[in-house]
């Protein structure tokens, strides 16, 4: 499986519109959990999530069980929303129902937690979410992306293809697909789907970065280098963007320029254990072998996993080296 970095997009934090208590008996949300709801984004906004937290779990406890007393009435559409009881008794005196309003505030809740790599919780609060408002594409897209951080690949894969169902023009979910199938080596799947979010929007760097994967994975070079180029004048600082481009332009036999490259990836993220590799191999074929002795070694600082595939990679570079002396 191959593990990629790139940005998993999640959407922005939902704000549901307030319907009037006398039109909609069923969204009847109490001030105080509306109250605390807006209390939580400012709280968001001023980047103090815990507090946050604690705004929108008073939230929930206000809006998530409603007691509409002996001011309901039969017309209230009790069934018309996912989480509500399956027999009620609209005859009662106290009728309890699931507020819609409540999906939006685990939404929110779950992105926080997601947010402190608290990725258990969000998927808590996103199956909230969905078990009231399951047509809510969004929560799908932000849930498919706690699934993937916590390595569940094929949950988050169910998730985005649920997404894309419920919205065919859904960029962010087309985007995230083409970038797990490309985890999952369906090359073939990851094109498709980056094919049409770069239809949808194309202006987004990490797509264009995702989508020179995908075509290096297929040996596609010229449209894999096209791809890295665009995403460098979309995003001159996005790192992995000039590690693939520097491996495409070695594998074109282009070395000095590969290097080049893979100098300015680590500029931007000494982190990157493929770029000190592939930075080694290039050297070892122009003959510096003490200088790519030296990447070997902060690579597998990084990797150490990586040891056999250099030995052999350095081999495959020595081999190339002498013939193209030939």
């Amino acid at each position: 499986m191959r593990r990629h970095v790139f940005s998993f997009a999640v959407l922005a934090l939902l704000i549901p519109t307030f319907v009037s208590t006398q039109t909609q008996a069923q969204t009847q949300t109490p001030d105080e959990a509306i109250n605390h709801f807006n209390k939580a984004l400012k709280l968001t906004g001023r980047g103090d999530l815990d507090r946050a937290i604690e705004e929108y779990t008073k939230a929930i406890a206000l809006s998530s069980r409603l007691d509409l007393r002996k001011k309901a009435t039969p017309r209230v559409s009790v069934n018309s929303f996912s989480g509500a009881d399956e027999n009620p008794d609209l005859s009662s005196e106290n009728i309890r129902v699931i507020d819609p309003f409540t999906a939006y505030a685990y939404n929110n809740r779950g992105l926080l937690r997601y947010q402190q790599r608290d990725y258990l919780s969000a998927i808590e609060d996103f199956n909230a979410a969905l078990r009231i408002r399951p047509a809510l594409a969004a929560v799908y897209l932000n849930r498919s992306a706690a699934f993937r951080a916590n390595d569940d690949l094929q949950s988050a894969l169910q998730d985005l293809d649920h997404a894309i169902k419920l919205n065919k023009d859904f960029f962010q979910a087309y985007n995230n697909r083409g970038g797990l199938h490309h985890d999952l080596g369906h090359d073939k799947e990851a094109l498709s789907d980056l094919n049409r979010a770069i239809e949808l929007k194309d202006d987004v760097a990490d797509t264009f970065y995702l989508r020179g994967y995908a075509y290096l994975a297929v040996s596609n070079l010229d449209a894999s280098l096209k791809d890295f180029n665009r995403a460098i004048e979309l995003a001159p600082g996005m790192a992995w963007s000039y590690q693939g481009r520097g491996t495409v332009l070695m594998k074109k036999g282009q070395m000095q320029e590969a290097i080049n490259d893979f100098n300015r990836a680590l500029e931007l993220n000494p982190e990157i254990a493929w770029a000190y590799l592939n930075r080694g191999l290039a050297k070892v074929y122009l003959g510096n072998e003490t200088e790519a002795q030296s990447d070997f070694d902060k690579c597998l600082k990084l990797k150490p996993e990586l040891k056999d595939q250099i030995t052999e990679k350095v081999e495959l570079a020595r081999y190339l080296r002498r013939k193209g002396k030939q």
